[in-house]
């Protein structure tokens, strides 16, 4: 069913946190609401060719100055935070590949999957016959400290393919030779992938999620949803799809075109640098 008040969104596109969770999302998003409420400005992570008619209705609706100053990894470079170290060596990896041939698999820092959707991922991936580099991070399957790629699929995909505990996304996602991203759809790395003009196969599952990976396809049209129970012929068909099909090049030239107005909002004169002194100037007279 449709959420009239929020288009495209549909009932399912809801930030949920899981079967029990219903209360205290709902008492999250009350509180969110309230604090926004009662503000004196609203400053977000997105930029306005990106969000347009969103940040126009916040402005009417809110009566409140609204900065969209992002996208923010454009202006700070990426810090060393993360807990598990980037394996750099994928960089020198991907050098060797030819111009948007190859997938990047990453599901985010949070994002789990069970057993078997790694086992059907694994073999999707290797029945594709496409180039891939894939983040399989500590505690991603169930929780476990390790994951077990199925028998076989180094053997399969030998020479073609590389696996990493985890990569530098941004550099990974900048490189000439990625081509599509394979993302659970956190904020950070839809503006990420939009960013550099990489279309994606979404594969959403809690929080926010679900909404931005309906964005993605349904309004940016720059990738679309792996829906459902993971099975390796349609993992397969998805992978073909995005990086070899006709609608996946088309996917890539859309986002080719955010990459261009991302890159003009956030350089000189651009909306959000604007967006920043104005926000300054604001802090200042408070």
């Amino acid at each position: 069913m449709p959420v009239v008040e929020l288009p495209p969104y549909r009932v399912r596109d809801l930030m949920h946190v899981g079967k029990d969770g219903h209360e205290l999302m709902r008492e999250m998003m009350a509180r969110a609401v309230a604090a926004v409420k009662a503000s004196s400005g609203l400053i977000l992570n997105t930029f306005d060719a990106l969000e347009r008619r969103e940040l126009e209705g916040l402005r009417r609706d809110l009566a409140m100055p609204v900065f969209d100053i992002g996208p923010l990894h454009k202006f700070s470079p990426a810090g060393d935070s993360s807990l598990v170290r980037p394996d750099r060596s994928c960089l020198e990896w991907l050098d060797a590949w030819p111009p948007a041939s190859v997938l990047y698999v990453s599901f985010g820092s949070l994002a789990c999957i069970s057993p078997q959707d790694l086992v059907e991922t694994a073999w999707g991936i290797a029945d594709s016959g496409v180039p891939f580099l894939w983040v399989v991070r500590p505690g991603m399957v169930g929780g476990s400290a390790h994951q077990e790629l199925p028998e076989g699929f180094e053997a399969a995909t030998r020479g073609r393919g590389m696996v990493v505990a985890w990569a530098p996304q941004e550099e990974v996602l900048r490189h000439r030779a990625v081509g599509g991203f394979w993302t659970h759809n956190g904020w950070n790395s839809t503006m990420e992938s939009i960013c550099e003009g990489v279309p994606m196969l979404c594969r959403p599952s809690f929080g926010d999620q679900m909404g931005n990976a309906r964005y993605v396809e349904h309004v940016w049209r720059v990738g679309f949803e792996v829906d459902g129970e993971l099975e390796r012929g349609s993992v397969e068909a998805a992978i073909r799809r995005l990086m070899t099909d006709k609608d996946g090049g088309e996917m890539r030239a859309r986002a080719g075109e955010l990459k261009k107005a991302a890159a003009e909002c956030t350089g000189k004169g651009g909306s959000s640098c604007l967006a920043i002194d104005k926000l300054v100037t604001y802090l200042l007279s408070l």
